[in-house]
């Protein structure tokens, strides 16, 4: 039995949740439950014991000073009580840690157990995935349970996911099967910009963190940060005119994507939402705790610039992240850039044209052209017929009168007979 000494009877307690790691892309759970334990002045009054459930060299314990004194820090969960005031005043219990490496089972055991013992009527463990989700529009939030009345009566999915889960999906279902109501809420980040911090991602998961449990949370500086980082990724986006044209091809499939949900019910949730900030609504004026407290900005510059996207992939968004997907997408993602940051070679240089060669005339114009070359040159006499031939008319007129000698033609006339 867990005996927790120096914490008070708590006020209809919801425990909220989240674990650094697998299940927390950018940062944007575990800072939520940051920004309510920093603004609400949240009291530790728990930590699980370290060597149970982490291996230290994964999750390494940090030294510091105090000073000039050292001290470590072991990596592990701490629980803390926040006590909200109000009109309708309603107490948190924060989970808050690193996702365990070994005893998953005993580890929700005992987080259940301080459940039971400070009498928690419900569970809200807060995830975030890579997601397709471009980074100008609105952080879609999923809101998952097991339970299937609590589905219908809160306006939740009822989860069908199916492979790999992290501590997240663990806890959950250990918490449906004790018989305590129990809700995750996921935000999709987008996977080219998955650095640290998420500001806009941790403002969405509070603010529909708000919805559920009827509870006005201080924003502090949380909207200005958002909107910074949008700039920035802006900025970051134009700089890239692959990364722009992927932004652009993600806007139009989110915006056909959803243009049959913007319903009725979703413009009345958001103004309800507008008229309770303005109004004061449920749980008093923001920051409102019995403690008091301030909170303050924690944006930095979106470190490492932008991921070279891949080409985008349409399919069905799940609640819990595959492990599977996560490391065969980051492969292909860093085969991209590796591609994209080799050096080409160099284009060699066109080789020379070899010279025409003549076309030869065809065949029958080769045998025209040699017979009339024939033709227009004089015939040889053979050496046999060397001497001139008789004039055939003289031939003819006497067949049987001598052949002429060497002074026949002498210029004198013959005798007549």
């Amino acid at each position: 039995m867990i005996e927790l000494a120096g914490v008070p009877e708590l006020i209809d307690p919801v425990m909220v949740a989240a674990f650094e790691g697998w299940n927390d892309a950018g940062d944007a759970a575990s800072t939520a439950v940051a920004h309510l334990d920093r603004e609400w002045k949240g009291e530790v009054f728990a930590a699980l014991d370290a060597e149970d459930y982490y291996d230290f060299q994964v999750n390494r314990p940090t030294v510091w000073l105090d000073g000039g004194v050292r001290k470590i820090t072991w990596p592990t969960t701490r629980l803390s009580v926040i006590r909200v005031g109000g009109d309708k005043p309603r107490d948190l219990v924060l989970v808050r840690g690193i996702e365990p490496s070994m005893r998953w089972r005993s580890f929700c055991n005992e987080i259940l157990g301080f459940a039971h013992e400070l009498g928690v009527e419900m569970v809200v463990i807060l995830g975030a995935l890579l997601g397709d989700t471009p980074h100008t529009r609105p952080v879609p939030v999923s809101g998952i349970t097991s339970d299937p009345d609590l589905a219908r009566t809160m306006d939740l999915e009822e989860t069908r996911y199916e492979g790999p889960t992290g501590i997240v999906g663990i806890l959950q279902e250990a918490c449906t099967h004790a018989g305590v109501p129990a809700v995750s809420l996921w935000a999709a980040v987008p996977h080219y910009v998955s650095q640290p911090p998420n500001p806009k991602a941790t403002l969405a998961l509070l603010n529909r963190l708000e919805d559920l449990i009827g509870l006005r949370i201080p924003l502090g500086e949380l909207p200005e940060d958002a909107r910074a980082w949008q700039l920035g990724v802006d900025q970051l986006a134009a700089e890239d005119s692959e990364v722009a044209e992927y932004v652009q091809t993600l806007e139009e499939a989110r915006d056909t994507a959803e243009l049959p949900e913007a319903s009725g019910e979703a413009i009345a949730r958001e103004f309800e939402r507008y008229l309770r900030r303005r109004d004061g609504g449920p749980g008093g004026p923001p920051g409102v705790a019995t403690d008091g407290g301030e909170g303050g900005g924690f944006l930095r510059e979106p470190g490492g610039g932008l991921n070279r996207p891949s080409k985008p992939q349409r399919s069905e968004p799940s609640p819990e992240p595959s492990l599977e997907q996560q490391e065969r997408q980051s492969a292909e993602r860093q085969s991209t850039e590796q591609e994209a940051d080799e050096p080409k070679p160099p284009v060699p240089e066109r080789a020379k044209e070899p010279p025409k060669r003549k076309r030869r005339p065809p065949k029958k114009e080769t045998r025209e052209a040699e017979t009339r070359e024939a033709e227009t040159r004089e015939p040889e006499a053979p050496a046999s017929e060397a001497r001139e031939p008789e004039a055939p008319e003289a031939r003819a007129a006497d067949p049987e009168a001598p052949e002429p000698g060497p002074g026949a033609d002498g210029g004198k006339d013959a005798p007549e007979d």
